[in-house]
């Protein structure tokens, strides 16, 4: 079994800074690609970023040079630096990650999300 558990959210206002974790953990071969979703109210979860297990990333155009995803593959963690926080970027956000499980079973996994209220 596997699971990714997400931190850091919370209330900010604009223009400041937070930082938001997730860790995958349980059976647990290999982790592929990881990123972060988010989902404001009535709209469609829209991706914001990804990164390989190389460190190749993608962003969605709305938060380039705003946010920044990173990785930890020895502690199979992925990162989002969020700067210059918009009320707009108000959302809850989800961990993604593709990972294969001891048995190489490859499956996608997400996490419960955490909720990102930027003020203005």
């Amino acid at each position: 079994q596997v699971q990714l558990v997400e931190s850091g959210g919370g209330l900010v206002q604009a223009g400041g800074s937070l930082r938001l974790s997730c860790s995958a953990s349980g059976s647990i071969k290999r982790v592929n690609a990881m990123g972060w979703y988010r989902q404001a109210p009535g709209k469609q979860r829209e991706l914001v970023a990804t990164i390989t297990s190389g460190g190749n990333t993608n962003y969605a155009d709305s938060v380039k040079g705003r946010f920044t995803i990173s990785r930890d593959n020895a502690k199979n963690t992925v990162y989002l630096q969020m700067n210059s926080l918009k009320p707009e970027d108000t959302a809850v956000y989800f961990c993604n990650a593709g990972i294969f499980t001891t048995t190489w079973l490859l499956d996608d996994y997400w996490g419960q999300g955490t909720q990102v209220t930027v003020s203005s």
